[in-house]
């Protein structure tokens, strides 16, 4: 028994190697497929919106908690990191660590003020910080320059690799593998953390926070965690968007965009880290897909959006699951 529980195990790593080798050359390949700088434009956008919707899954879908605050974190990575290197000076990769840092402590901040609220609740607390965080930065007008923007914010400096040309990511394809190759960093070590013991306790919490704490688990320390590693890959994706649009404006990051982040993650899957990354590649690319039929774009999307809701809680993972077992072969014991 031990032996074929080994093997299985073994069987599913291998998958997921070939599977991560996989998604590395489609990312490679994408942009000679898609071509002309208005794709390469939506593919960077698509990979920006795949690290908030990780983000938020980590959070919501196995800690079990509503936040709706996604926007917030999005803003204040893109913020600290644009001011750190436009009034400082100091160089994009410590400012994007910089904002990272800060945009998870400020998670950890609101987990700690709302951890004990549940379901709609919480999702009001944390609406209520993404609320604040939008009215600071857009009144503080000293700091921030408030509505009217921040601009000519410059890309990451150019990697210099002995005997190859400078990678320079004022060029809109080096930006995309950039945000890309990130992207699949974070989609790795967050599969690798909630298939450890910490992904076990998270689910367990998410399941019965009372049975979790019967056998000893702090379901406060973890939820604020939980809270803390969603809000710093939010905060990444900040720190990516500002170099990469040039321009910061605080409704960039109003509260209609943790909706859409949200929209995102159901979609895709709730707690399925996969189901997120195609959500946010659907949701990005479909109105630009509609764009030839006008207004009407937006009746097709909102109502494609309302029928996966009704009819595939699961999403897209869930609609993957059924085609597979509808036309897998049947399984036949002995």
């Amino acid at each position: 028994m031990s032996e074929a529980v080994a093997s299985a195990a073994e069987y599913r790593g291998s998958r997921r190697r070939w599977a991560f080798l996989a998604a590395a050359l489609v990312i490679a390949v994408l942009p000679y497929v898609l071509t002309g700088g208005y794709w390469h434009t939506n593919l960077t956008i698509c990979a920006i919106n795949v690290l908030l919707a990780l983000g938020l899954d980590f959070i919501l879908g196995y800690a079990g908690q509503l936040n709706l605050g996604q926007s917030a974190f999005y803003g204040l990575g893109a913020y600290v990191s644009t001011l750190l290197i436009s009034n400082l000076g100091v160089p994009f990769w410590g400012a994007f660590i910089a904002g990272v840092v800060f945009a998870g402590l400020s998670g950890v901040v609101l987990a700690l003020f709302a951890v004990r609220l549940r379901g709609h609740y919480l999702a009001i607390a944390s609406l209520g910080f993404a609320v604040i965080v939008h009215q600071i930065l857009l009144n503080w007008i000293s700091l921030t320059q408030g509505p009217l923007g921040i601009y000519a914010i410059p890309p990451p400096a150019a990697i210099a690799i002995p005997g190859l040309p400078a990678i320079s990511f004022r060029n809109p394809l080096a930006l995309f593998y950039l945000v890309a190759g990130f992207a699949l960093l974070v989609y790795f070590l967050l599969d690798q953390l909630v298939r450890s013991p910490i992904g076990e306790t998270l689910t367990a919490i998410r399941e019965d926070e009372i049975s979790a704490a019967s056998l000893g688990i702090n379901a406060t320390a973890w939820k604020v965690f939980a809270f803390g590693i969603g809000a710093a890959v939010g905060g990444a994706a900040g720190c990516f968007y500002a170099p990469f649009v040039g321009t910061l404006v605080p409704d960039a990051f109003f509260i209609t965009e943790s909706f859409s982040i949200l929209a995102m993650v159901i979609v895709g899957g709730v707690g399925t880290l996969i189901g997120p990354v195609f959500g946010a590649i659907l949701l990005t690319l479909l109105p630009e897909l509609l764009r030839g039929i006008g207004d009407l774009r937006l009746v097709v999307y909102g109502l494609a959006l309302t029928l996966v809701v009704l009819f595939m809680p699961g999403g897209l993972v869930q609609a993957w699951r059924l085609i597979r077992a509808r036309f897998s072969p049947p399984a036949f014991s002995r």
